[in-house]
């Protein structure tokens, strides 16, 4: 199945179906909106490098995922979107099984959302892509003005902004990559929004005082609403906890060093395979023919060289050091073991490892620090990974080059 002519068609057939549709109350769910999510789409599917078929799928889904609200209401637009999607693809041949997969994807930007595979998630981050941006400010604006639109009522500033911080609040990026990319942004305009909200409450406030004391100096007036109106501005609010921050940082920390880790792997994986096929080229093709082209011995000696040393550097960069494997009653009780470290514990029994995790729980120091020592390892890990890497990326460079060039001056000067 050719999916990229699909895709074309898909395009193609939402950007005329917008076009034929406009509505000039949809401030925020136009076109624009459709082409930033398809993109930021594509952006996050190209990072995971999904084979053409989830490409096709999650991109088609981003075409069609909100355009149920130019035919239907907002709350039943997802729907809607899937059903358009359905009838649409069925009629240019898409597979049953890929329009299930597509019409889920969009069910799954239903808030609060709830994706249950990667597809999934790409959509959902692709659709609140802009939390995590600076066009985020905008971006609720005019989201503001569309709803003031279509309901045909004024929304109140301090309500609208109580919504988008509980939204921020609630909301949480489902790709690591989106998380690693947009959580800090998204932090800040958390607290830009936070910081509004808070100089349009002390204004109202101070407001408040007036008739509150126009009604002492008057008893026979009710000052019963401004008391409530009052309580209401000054009710105080639970402050964040410190620990969302730092558990936010470890999660990032960790997630970060795993995918370094594997990127490592995978460029020494790259330089081993590559050798090896060099290696494999030379022995079966060059050293059979020796006997009558002495004058490449010398190239192909150090060619080899230059293949077999990248190759041990490589297998080193990725080879595993393993541990004992145990931990002792000591070390746990001067939280000097990291517990969450598969080295520290692979040969204990459930019972001892259980005993030492449920100490460390209820040890605020024990566990933070265990977190630390866990961040600080895969680090020095991490270090040792990419200096044998890049010592084996530099033996090749220029020892392909050394050997390019003694083969060069063998054929033709001897």
């Amino acid at each position: 199945m050719n999916y990229h002519e699909l895709l074309r068609n898909v395009e193609d057939h939402v950007n005329l179906f917008y076009r034929e549709h406009a509505d000039a109350s949809m401030f925020y769910h136009d076109q624009s909106h459709v082409l930033e999510v398809l993109e930021n789409t594509k952006r996050i599917a190209d990072h995971y490098q999904l084979d053409d078929r989830s490409f096709f799928i999650v991109c088609a889904a981003a075409c069609f995922h909100d355009i149920g609200y130019l035919v239907r209401e907002a709350e039943l637009h997802e729907e809607k979107s899937a059903e358009m999607a359905q009838e649409y693809l069925s009629g240019i041949g898409v597979d049953e099984a890929d329009i299930e997969e597509i019409k889920n994807c969009i069910r799954a930007t239903k808030m609060p959302q709830s994706p249950k595979n990667l597809n999934e998630k790409i959509i959902c981050d692709a659709d609140l892509f802009s939390l995590g941006t600076a066009a985020f400010k905008e971006k609720t604006k005019l989201l503001k003005k569309e709803m003031e639109a279509t309901g045909n009522s004024k929304v109140d500033g301090i309500t609208w902004r109580a919504s988008s911080i509980s939204l921020l609040e609630s909301h949480s990026f489902h790709t690591d990559y989106c998380q690693l990319l947009l959580n800090k942004t998204k932090a800040e305009n958390l607290e830009w929004l936070n910081n509004r909200q808070k100089k349009k409450l002390d204004k109202v406030a101070k407001a408040a005082v007036v008739p509150i004391v126009e009604n002492a100096a008057n008893p026979g007036q009710d000052a019963s609403a401004g008391v409530v109106e009052v309580a209401k501005v000054f009710k105080p609010k639970r402050k964040d906890r410190p620990d969302k921050g730092i558990e936010t940082m470890f999660r990032i920390s960790s997630s970060n060093s795993l995918r370094m880790s594997v990127m490592a792997d995978n460029k020494a994986h790259i330089m081993i395979s590559v050798n090896s096929i060099i290696i494999s080229v030379v022995l079966g093709l060059v050293i059979r023919n020796l006997e009558d082209n002495r004058t490449l011995l010398i190239p192909t000696i150090i060619l080899l060289l230059v293949n077999v040393t990248t190759i041990i550097y490589s297998v080193l960069a990725t080879r595993p050091r393993v541990t004992g494997g145990t931990f002792t009653k000591e070390q746990v009780a001067d939280k000097s073991v990291n517990l969450l470290f598969f080295g520290s514990f692979y040969n204990m029994n459930f019972k001892e490892y259980d005993e030492g995790i449920k100490r460390m729980m209820l040890d605020r120091d024990f566990l933070y620090g265990s977190l630390t020592k866990d961040v600080f390892w895969q680090g020095k890990v991490l270090g040792r990974k990419y200096r044998l890497l890049r010592t084996s990326y530099t033996i090749f460079l220029y020892g392909i080059i050394a050997a390019v060039l003694a083969f060069s001056i063998a054929v033709a000067f001897f």
